[in-house]
């Protein structure tokens, strides 16, 4: 019953949430679906760590669906052996777990430390950075120490085919009782962050903000100066 609770009903019930959650934001908040720039208050941690962690989450975002929405019968199918796609996922997902990682610390810290961005803070955006640290850092985890051990698992054989069956609506939950702890501590955390994002910032995500990492950045004047200027 624990397995079907955890791999069945919470999966459909997150998902709901957050599916049902977007339509009514967009519906009735769509002023409060964009991410307000903080930059004013506060540059020099902010070009540090947003970069790190946008680029560091869309790499991030990349592996996961290579890992466990594409079969590893396609990766066969291409001639990649299990070895080869094994390095890349820890060479690559490494890196893009150090990268979301640190940029979300610098972030935390900031958001302690510098008070004008503390005090315009609210409770849901230090929830939203924690969350993600929390996520990530498992999942970096999981990658970095977890692929080195010498019992290695492999997710694509169990995590995948059961996040794939749920789509089609019928939920392999005995291929996650058997799994190795953290990575259902990984999965559970994750599927928690999809129901918070419709009250959070984070809701922007589905604006796919593929020119952010890109972008110009946002200059300020200060009005005195200009003034003095003219």
């Amino acid at each position: 019953m624990t397995g079907i609770f955890w791999w069945v009903i919470f999966p459909y019930v997150t998902l709901a949430i957050m599916v049902f959650g977007l339509l009514y934001r967009f519906a009735f908040r769509q002023l409060t679906w964009a991410a307000p720039s903080t930059e004013f208050f506060e540059k020099k941690w902010l070009r540090l760590g947003s970069p790190l962690f946008h680029w560091g989450i869309i790499f991030a975002f990349i592996g996961h669906i290579m890992g466990i929405v594409i079969p590893m019968e396609f990766y066969h199918a291409l001639g990649i052996s299990d070895h080869l796609y094994h390095m890349g996922a820890v060479y690559g997902g490494g890196l893009a777990g150090i990268a979301t990682v640190a940029g979300l610390v610098i972030l935390l810290i900031r958001k302690i430390v510098i008070d004008p961005v503390r005090i315009h803070a609210t409770f849901a955006d230090f929830f939203t950075v924690i969350a993600l640290l929390i996520v990530a850092g498992i999942g970096m985890g999981m990658t970095v120490f977890g692929n080195f051990t010498p019992e290695e698992f492999d997710y694509r054989s169990a995590i995948g085919p059961w996040f794939r069956s749920l789509f089609i609506f019928h939920p392999q939950y005995q291929l996650m009782t058997g799994i190795p702890l953290v990575f259902k501590l990984h999965t559970i955390t994750a599927f928690g962050l999809f129901a918070s994002i419709p009250f959070t910032r984070l809701v922007h995500f589905y604006s796919i903000p593929i020119t952010y990492p890109t972008r110009a950045p946002q200059q300020y004047r200060s009005r005195a100066q200009y003034k003095k200027a003219k």
